[in-house]
């Protein structure tokens, strides 16, 4: 079977090179486009988003036990506990759809369920409060009430369903995670251990915050001074790894770190590779799908208009803050409220890069039920707001 695999992998890998018609200036400005997104991936989302990300994952390989993580979020947690953290967590985070993965990653292998970790995975870049705010100033506060609320029910939502759909596979991982030796930490406090994550999540927040779009109120201020938040978590991290961790530990963290860094990080550079060939940056009109075909096709307030929006979202990849004046340009090329609004509940969610890792993760079968969940809720969302709006 494997041999056949790659067999079958060889075959299409010339085919593609023998037919592509790479001489078509739209195939060349395309592949062209691919490269410049790879390119602003790596300078914007790898050192500032993805390595803090890393680094927290590692930790919550090493440092957090598996019983804990079970209590809290498992099978015998408090449910409504579970998914209310879950739920609002994006308004923490603050993160993209390839950001939220080695989180995702850490709490699943640690005994999470599958519905608080897939409310987590979702509501993680959804519920960005400054995209939010953003989003009701340019777009209006329509929209912007409409996005906060679906993307909170959303990520309850699928979590249940997820939780359901998969019951029996579930119950059978948390009985062998039930099972495991306890890996907890005697070494540390309770409170060492939270001011540990603390700094960690800290550096994760503010080396990625980016600048908003206006230079006034509390979000300009925090961006003028975040570096020196940084260097200042930088310097307490430092303190509480000398003082509280053994070499051997350390030595365990970064290790974890980096299998979580060389698993993930070339899916998704390969996704964004493939999302950009597709369709080209946010903004830019150099894709092999011309976005003059998408604003024709989210014009109204059907169920193919939304439908294909929640669509497009979920494939296309958004860095944080990037879909508003995306939306705000389709809007007035004559795209409907309820497309705008399926778009702004897929698309920062889910990107293609983040569907390959997902699908590394949790497998093919669970993948498509979540990608599925979000597209069909996006769509009869967005039909309903804009039908409530006309």
């Amino acid at each position: 079977m494997e041999e056949l695999k790659t067999f079958l992998i060889a075959v299409a890998v010339f085919l593609v090179a023998y037919f592509a018609p790479v001489g078509d200036p739209r195939v060349q400005s395309a592949v062209l486009e691919s490269l410049y997104m790879v390119q602003e991936y790596a300078r914007e989302h790898v050192l500032f988003c993805l390595v803090p990300a890393f680094f927290i994952a590692g930790a919550m390989q090493n440092f957090i036990s598996t019983k804990s993580v079970m209590r809290y979020l498992g099978k015998g947690a408090k449910q409504w506990l579970a998914y209310a953290v879950a739920s609002v967590s994006g308004a923490i985070l603050a993160v993209c759809s390839c950001t939220i993965l080695p989180l995702f990653m850490g709490i699943y292998r640690k005994g999470a369920g599958l519905g608080p970790a897939a409310a987590f995975l979702y509501s993680g870049p959804a519920i960005n409060v400054l995209a939010i705010i953003m989003t009701a100033r340019v777009l209006g506060w329509k929209i912007g009430l409409a996005r906060a609320i679906g993307a909170v029910v959303f990520s309850i939502l699928i979590g249940l369903l997820m939780a359901f759909i998969f019951r029996g596979e579930e119950a059978e991982r948390q009985k062998g995670l039930a099972s495991a030796p306890d890996d907890g930490d005697a070494d540390r406090t309770l409170g060492q251990t939270a001011a540990y994550f603390a700094v960690l999540v800290g550096l994760l927040v503010f080396a990625a915050w980016g600048k908003p779009p206006e230079p006034i109120g509390f979000f300009y201020a925090v961006f003028n001074f975040k570096w020196l938040i940084v260097l200042g978590l930088l310097a307490l991290l430092a303190y509480q790894l000398y003082a509280w961790f053994r070499r051997d530990e350390l030595g365990d963290w970064v290790g974890s770190t980096w299998d979580f860094a060389k698993k993930t990080l070339p899916l998704l550079l390969a996704g964004v590779a493939v999302a950009g060939l597709l369709m080209g940056r946010p903004g830019v009109d150099t894709g092999l799908v011309p976005s003059t075909y998408i604003g024709r096709l989210v014009g109204g307030n059907s169920l193919r208009a939304n439908f294909f929006a929640a669509i497009v979202g979920a494939f296309m990849y958004f860095a944080t803050l990037t879909e508003v004046p995306i939306i705000q340009g389709l809007l007035g090329s004559g795209m409907g409220q309820g497309p705008a609004l399926a778009l702004l509940l897929a698309g920062p969610a889910l990107s293609l890069p983040s569907m390959i890792v997902i699908g590394r993760t949790l497998g093919l079968k669970k993948t498509a039920v979540f990608v599925s969940l979000v597209v069909v809720m996006a769509t009869m969302s967005g039909m309903i707001f804009g039908a409530a709006i006309a």
